[in-house]
C-alpha cells in the first residue's frame, strides 16, 4: 500500500535537498489522459514531468479496441456519458470536440477507419496512438518518467513535493491521471482515490463498468457450449436500452450490448434481452402458422439467430410441435419470451476484465473548465479517475483527451 504523507516541514526539507528536481507541473499517470495533459501543458512552455509505476506508458491505450484503440467517436455527445453529476463534463467536452481529436491523428498520419458509424479505429495498431502521443510530450519537452512509483506526496508553499524512485520532486501544479480500478494486470490501483482522500476530496463509489456478465449455473450450463457465439440483441435495464451484438462466453454473456448495459446494472437486477430485435415476432408467427401449419419454433428460430443457439434456446424453453398446435395465447407468450427474456445475472467479472470504473472522484469539488480542486486550484484530477464514464465506443478516449487538454491549458 503506498503511503501518502502531508508532513511539510519533511517536504520542504525534501526540497531543499534537490532544488535541480523542480518542475512546473508533475502528471502521476502515463496514460490517455496524462500524455494528452502532458503535450498541452508543454506546448504552453511549462516544464512538464509526466511519472508511471508502469514499465510501458499507454497500456490501456495498446489494449484497447482488439489491439487497435477505438480512439474516439464522432457522434460524442454529453449523452453518452454517466456521472452524479451530469453537467460537469459539458464545457470539456464541447471545448475539445472529437473532431479536434482526429484533427491530431491526421498531422501524424495515423492512418485509421470507421468501423461502425463515428467509431474510429487505427487501421493497424493501438501502437500508433500511443506512438503519436509520446511524439507530441516529445515535441512538447515534455518528460516521461517510467517505473517511477509516487510514494509519498506533500502540500508545500509553493505548490507539492512528492517522493518518486526514491528521489523527492517538486511542483507548482500536480496533475493526477492514474486511472480507476480496472484491469489491475495492467497496473490498475486506487492510487489516485488515495491522494484525492489526502487533499479531503470525496469520492463517490466506485464499481467495474463497461464488464461481462457472468451467469447462475444452470443457465451456464445450457450457454457454455455456445461460447463464441455472437446475435444482434436489444438489452434493457434501468429505463436505458442498446441494441447492439451479445456475445456468449464460457462464463457468461459479454458483447457490446452487455458490456454497454453493465454500466447501468445493480446487483440483484433482471436483464431483458429481445433476441429478436429487428422482428414482429407475434405477427410473423401467427402468419406462419396460417401459411405453414406443419411449421416448427425451431424453424422460425433457425431463420433468424444463429442455428446452435436457436436449438439450444428452444430445448430451454422445451417449445415443441408443429405450430398449428399453438393457440393465440401460446403465441403471445413465445413472443413475450424472445423480445422479453429476463435473466437474472450472478454477477459480473469485475474490475479483472472491466473496460472502466464507475464513480470516483465527486466533480462537485473539481472545476469544469479547468478540471481543478475549487478549493486547492493548484490540484487536477483528470480521466477515469473522476466520476465521469462513458458509453461503449470511444467517449472514454474521447473524455481523456478533453479533460487532458483542460488541465494542460490551466496547469
Amino acid at each position: 500500500m503506498t503511503t501518502l504523507s502531508s508532513n511539510q516541514n519533511a517536504s520542504n526539507q525534501h526540497a531543499n535537498d534537490h532544488r535541480g528536481s523542480h518542475y512546473d507541473v508533475i502528471i502521476v499517470g502515463a496514460g490517455a489522459a496524462g500524455l494528452m495533459c502532458a503535450a498541452t501543458a508543454g506546448y504552453r512552455g511549462r516544464k512538464v514531468l509526466v511519472l508511471d509505476h508502469a514499465n510501458k506508458a499507454g497500456k490501456k491505450i495498446l489494449m484497447s479496441g482488439g489491439g487497435r484503440c477505438n480512439f474516439t467517436n464522432l457522434n460524442s455527445t454529453t449523452a453518452n456519458f454517466l456521472s452524479d453529476n451530469p453537467h460537469y463534463c459539458i464545457s470539456a467536452l464541447k471545448r475539445y470536440t472529437p473532431r479536434h481529436f482526429l484533427e491530431l491523428v491526421e498531422r501524424h498520419g495515423v492512418e485509421y477507419e470507421e468501423k461502425t458509424p463515428g467509431q474510429l479505429f487505427c487501421q493497424h495498431s493501438a501502437k500508433d496512438i500511443l506512438n503519436m502521443l509520446l511524439t507530441e510530450c516529445e515535441w512538447a519537452g515534455a518528460e516521461v518518467r517510467l517505473k517511477t512509483g509516487v510514494t509519498q506526496v506533500a502540500r508545500t508553499p509553493n505548490g507539492y513535493c512528492l517522493t518518486a524512485g526514491g528521489q523527492a520532486l517538486t511542483c507548482e501544479s500536480l496533475v493526477v491521471a492514474c486511472g480507476g480500478l480496472s484491469i489491475p494486470t495492467l497496473g490498475a490501483s486506487g492510487f489516485g482515490y488515495d491522494l484525492a482522500r489526502q487533499f479531503g476530496l470525496e469520492i463517490l463509489p466506485t464499481r467495474a463498468g463497461l464488464v461481462p456478465f457472468t451467469l447462475h449455473p444452470e443457465l451456464k450450463m445450457t450457454l457454455a457450449p455456445l461460447a463464441g457465439i455472437s446475435c444482434p440483441v436489444s438489452a434493457e435495464c434501468n429505463h436505458e436500452q442498446f441494441q447492439e451484438p451479445m456475445l456468449v462466453t464460457h462464463r457468461g454473456l459479454s458483447g457490446p450490448s452487455m458490456l454497454q448495459i453493465s454500466s447501468f446494472w445493480q446487483p440483484g437486477d433482471e436483464l431483458h434481452i429481445n433476441l429478436l430485435p429487428q422482428q414482429q415476432v407475434e405477427q410473423d408467427l401467427l402468419s406462419l402458422r396460417k401459411l405453414k401449419p406443419q411449421s416448427t419454433l425451431e424453424h422460425y428460430l433457425n431463420a433468424h439467430l444463429p442455428k446452435r443457439f436457436a436449438q439450444a434456446f428452444n430445448e430451454l424453453q422445451r417449445w415443441a410441435g408443429p405450430l398449428q398446435s399453438y393457440r393465440n395465447p401460446d403465441i403471445e407468450h413465445i413472443s413475450r419470451t424472445l423480445q422479453q427474456w429476463t435473466i437474472k445475472p450472478a454477477g459480473t467479472e469485475g474490475y479483472r476484465t472491466a473496460e472502466v470504473t464507475l464513480g470516483g472522484v465527486d466533480t462537485r469539488q473539481l472545476s469544469s473548465k479547468t478540471m481543478a480542486v475549487l478549493e486547492q486550484p493548484d490540484l487536477y484530477f483528470i480521466g477515469e479517475v473522476v466520476d465521469v464514464t462513458g458509453h461503449l465506443g470511444g467517449h472514454n478516449f474521447q473524455w481523456a483527451w478533453a479533460s487532458g487538454v483542460a488541465a494542460g491549458q490551466a496547469a
